[in-house]
C-alpha cells in the first residue's frame, strides 16, 4: 500500500488475540474502504483509539488515498464539533454512538458497515483536498484551537522507512501501542513496523496497566516507545525491561534525565538490548534525529544525528548556538487553520525552523538547549526555563518531575511529587542558571498536568499558578 505496510506486516489485537497479517489484513481493510467510496470526497475526521477498527479505519483511509486527520477518541463531542465545522470535513468516523445522535448542523448522522457511527457532510464540499496531503495531526492535543500539521503520503512514507532502518526494526519485532495514535510519535511506531513488516500489538490501558503486560507477555512484545513521563512512573514501580522480554526502548517527546537514560540503558546493556534517544515534531511527520545505543556513553545529553535523509544545521549561520534547523522529506506541507488550507500544497519545501535552540558537535551530534519563547525575566536577567528545570532535575532524585512556568517577577519550579522537596532547592537552581535566588519559588504537586500525548500542559500549569497567586 504505497510503502506503508509491507508483505508481512501484521497487526494484534491485544484483548481478543486476533491477528491480521498478508491478504488477511488487506481483506480486513475492505468494509471500511467500501463506505468510504459511499461517502462525499473529501477530507476525513477520524476518532482514533488502541482497537484493531481504529486502526483499519486509518489504513483503509490511506489506502483509498483520502486524506485523514488522526484525533484524540476522547475528543469532548463540543470540541470535535467546534473542529469539524471549522474545517468542514467529508465525514467524521469512529464516533461514539451517543455523540454520532447529535450532528453538527450540515451533517447528518448515519451507520455504516465497516465505519460503524459516521456524521455525513450533507452541504456542498469545499475545495478539494490536495492531492499530496494523506494525514492530518492537531497541534495542541484536546485543549484550545488546535492548527492541523498537513502531512504528505511522500512525508508519512519516508518518515517510516527511516525510522525503521535508524532503529533497525526487523520484521520479527513486536511494538505494543504504548502511545496514542492521534499523537505523532505514537503514530510513527505504527507505522514505522509495517513499513519495516513487523508486528504491532494493539493494547489499552496505558505501561501502569496490568492488562498491558499481560498482553505483551502474551504476545512476546519486544519493544516500548515512551516519553519522559513513561519513563519516569516506570523507574518509580521499579520496572525492568527484561522481566517482560523488552530488548528495545526507545525515547522521544522531551528531555530525559541523565539519571533514568543510565538506569534504563544498564538494563538493556546487560542483557543484549538497546536503548534509543530521539528528537522529533509534528511538523517533521514524528522524528528528526537518533542517538543510537553505542553513543550514549560518548555523547551524554545529545539527541544523536539526523535520520537518515534528512540534515540538521544552525541558525543563524555560522553561529556556535541558535536555532534547530532540520531539512528532510519528512518535513509537513505546511499547517491549516480553515477549509482553504487542506487545497494548498508544500509552503516549506522540506525545511523547517524547529523552534528549538541547540548546538552540533563536530560529528554533527546534536544538542537541545531550550525553547525559542521559553524565557523569564528575573530582575532584568533573561532565564532559559528548559535550564531551569534541568538545574532543579540535577538536584532531585531519579524519576522525579518537575515543571518551570514564568510569572511576571519570577519562575515558579512545580515538584512532583508533593513531598520531600529539598529546603535549597531554590537557592542551587538560582545558582545554576546566574540569578538571584529571591526570583525562584519552589512548589510541590502531586502529579504534574500533562496532555494526551503525555507532554507537561504548561498552559494548564500556568494557569494554575495564577489562580494560586490570586487566591482563587
Amino acid at each position: 500500500m504505497s510503502g506503508l505496510i509491507a508483505a508481512s506486516a501484521s497487526l494484534i489485537d491485544g484483548a481478543t488475540g486476533q491477528r491480521l497479517r498478508g491478504p488477511g489484513l488487506r481483506a480486513a481493510l475492505d468494509p471500511a474502504r467500501r463506505a468510504y467510496d459511499r461517502l462525499p470526497a473529501g477530507t476525513l475526521f477520524a476518532l482514533t483509539g488502541h482497537g484493531l477498527g481504529a486502526v483499519v479505519r486509518y489504513l483503509a483511509a490511506w489506502s483509498t488515498g483520502r486524506p485523514v486527520a488522526v484525533l484524540d477518541p476522547d475528543l469532548p463531542a463540543d470540541a470535535l464539533a467546534a473542529l469539524v465545522a471549522r474545517f468542514d470535513p467529508a465525514a467524521a468516523v469512529g464516533l461514539d454512538p451517543r455523540v454520532a445522535a447529535q450532528p453538527p448542523p450540515g451533517y447528518a448522522a448515519e451507520r455504516l458497515d465497516g465505519l460503524g457511527a459516521v456524521w455525513r457532510r450533507t452541504g456542498p464540499p469545499g475545495p478539494p483536498p490536495h492531492p499530496d496531503l494523506a494525514v492530518l495531526l492537531a497541534t495542541s492535543g484536546s485543549t484550545g484551537a488546535p492548527k492541523l500539521v498537513r502531512l504528505s503520503r511522500h512525508a508519512v512514507c519516508g518518515n517510516a522507512l527511516a525510522i525503521a532502518e535508524a532503529l533497525d526494526i526487523a520484521p520479527t519485532e513486536v511494538a505494543p501501542t504504548s502511545l496514542p495514535l492521534f499523537y505523532s510519535y505514537g503514530l510513527s511506531v505504527l507505522n514505522s513496523h509495517l513499513a519495516a513488516g513487523a508486528t504491532v500489538l494493539l493494547t489499552a490501558g496505558g505501561v501502569l496497566s496490568r492488562d498491558f503486560w499481560r498482553a505483551c507477555r502474551a504476545h512476546g512484545a519486544t519493544s516500548l516507545a515512551g516519553v519522559p513521563r513513561q519513563y519516569e512512573m516506570l523507574a518509580r514501580i521499579r520496572w525492568a525491561a527484561p522481566r517482560f522480554g523488552i530488548r528495545t526502548l526507545t525515547q522521544a517527546g522531551g528531555r530525559l534525565s541523565t539519571e533514568l537514560v543510565r538506569h534504563f540503558h544498564a538494563q538493556l546493556a546487560d542483557s543484549g538490548g538497546r536503548f534509543y534517544l530521539m528528537y522529533g515534531q509534528t511538523e517533521a511527520t514524528a522524528r528528526i534525529s537518533v542517538l543510537p545505543p553505542d553513543r550514549l556513553a560518548d555523547k551524554p545529553g545529545s539527541v544523536g544525528v539526523a535520520i537518515p535523509g534528512g540534515s540538521l544545521r544552525i541558525r543563524p549561520d555560522g553561529a556556535p548556538t541558535g536555532e534547530v534547523v532540520y531539512r528532510g522529506p519528512n518535513v509537513m506541507l505546511g499547517y491549516a487553520e480553515r477549509p482553504a488550507d487542506l487545497a494548498r500544497g508544500d509552503d516549506l519545501h522540506g525545511e523547517l525552523a524547529t523552534g528549538d535552540l541547540g548546538h552540533l558537535d563536530a560529528d554533527g551530534f546534536l544538542y537541545l538547549t531550550g525553547r525559542v519563547g521559553r524565557r523569564a525575566k528575573v530582575f532584568g536577567v533573561r532565564i532559559d526555563l528548559d535550564h531551569v528545570e534541568r538545574a532543579a532535575g540535577a538536584v532531585l532524585e531519579a524519576g522525579r518531575a518537575v515543571a518551570a512556568v514564568a510569572l511576571d517577577d519570577r519562575v515558579v519550579v512545580w515538584c512532583e511529587p508533593d513531598a520531600a522537596v529539598p529546603g535549597d532547592l531554590a537557592a542551587r537552581v538560582a545558582d545554576a542558571v546566574r540569578a538571584h535566588r529571591s526570583g525562584f519559588e519552589i512548589r510541590g504537586i502531586d502529579r504534574l498536568p500533562t496532555l494526551p500525548n503525555g507532554k507537561v500542559n504548561y498552559a494548564g500549569l500556568a494557569a494554575r499558578t495564577i489562580r494560586e497567586d490570586r487566591g482563587g
